[in-house]
């Protein structure tokens, strides 16, 4: 029998290790810095935090760090906040039928500690001092060759600070495609000023690691549309209406700032929120832009901002690894 005529062999079925399962989940939850900040900063929110800063280097591919001043981490629980499936939000799978936090699934610590080098520094108002720990794929580290993986006490203030180090050092294909620094700290802007709108009542800066400057800054208790003049201009935020509304029927109400028929710009933007989760749905969005289609002069483009509220049971939010879409 000649080789062309030579039968396939199917090779055998293997069970994948469990760190090679754990990094692909991983690179599908946490695709991009950026991805990695909104886990992040809807964490510092379900903590309860009213400070939010956001320091960056190199587009968040080296050192992407968030500091909060939330409720912080119990001690007790920091063997276990980066492994998989560990969350402090539901028990039972019906649970998911009226969650009304960020986080649920337990995946997102878990998973950036998978793709980087992971450090958790946190303090309850109760505790004496902060603790510090590292973490690498799931696990408690030593800082040091050699040392002990066990946190070690520190010096801190109440909240979390989380920082990744070196993000995608062991997926080479997927950090040599996020190469260009300037694009994923523009995305990370974007993630960090679209919760800032939509949480005017707390504090947000984001910052490039080493500069004079912060690129935000909003403060506790400004209201949303002075948020929207200071990251989009004064001319936008003159131009836009507040919107409000409830339909009994449908148990649906809704909130937000839209262009009126006076608005200018020429590339759209549209910030929507479900129960407090950014999202993007595609027909909503295809709705309001034929909407404006007839309003708005010719070469300009809408700018909304819409949060609507529903019933929890009535909306899925475990429809998209990255939650961005219900």
């Amino acid at each position: 029998m000649s080789l062309d005529h030579a039968p396939i062999r199917p090779a055998p079925i293997r069970k994948l290790d469990e760190v090679v399962v754990n990094r692909i989940a991983a690179g599908e939850i946490i695709n991009r810095p950026s991805n990695a900040l909104k886990e992040l900063i809807e964490n510092s929110l379900d903590a309860g935090a009213t400070s939010i800063s956001i320091t960056v280097k190199d587009g968040g591919m080296k050192i992407l760090q968030i500091q909060d001043n939330g409720h912080g981490i119990r001690t007790d629980d920091l063997p276990i906040v980066c492994e998989r499936f560990t969350t402090s939000k539901l028990k039972v799978y019906e649970d998911l039928s009226h969650i009304q936090t960020y986080g649920f699934r337990g995946e997102a610590l878990a998973s950036i500690s998978h793709v980087s080098h992971l450090s958790i520094a946190t303090k309850q108002a109760d505790s004496d001092c902060a603790y510090k720990a590292c973490y690498a794929d799931g696990k408690l580290v030593p800082a040091k060759p050699g040392g002990s993986s066990d946190p070690v006490p520190c010096a801190g203030n109440n909240g979390t600070v989380i920082t990744a180090e070196d993000l995608f050092y062991n997926i080479l294909s997927r950090k040599a495609a996020l190469k260009n620094t300037r694009d994923e700290y523009n995305r990370i802007f974007e993630v960090a000023s679209r919760y800032a709108i939509h949480n005017s009542g707390i504090a947000f800066t984001c910052r490039k690691a080493g500069a004079p400057k912060v690129d935000l800054n909003t403060s506790v208790g400004a209201s949303t549309i002075t948020n929207i003049r200071q990251i989009f201009g004064s001319k936008i935020g003159s131009s836009l209406v507040e919107i409000k509304d409830t339909d009994a029927d449908l148990d649906i109400e809704f909130s937000g700032h839209v262009s009126s028929a006076a608005h200018e710009m020429h590339k759209s933007v549209f910030l929507l929120f479900i129960n407090h989760r950014l999202v993007d749905h595609t027909p909503i969005r295809r709705a309001i832009e034929a909407l404006y289609s007839s309003v708005l002069p010719k070469a300009s483009r809408p700018f909304v901002y819409l949060d609507l509220r529903i019933k929890p049971e009535n909306v899925d939010v475990n429809v998209h690894p990255t939650k961005r879409e219900v």
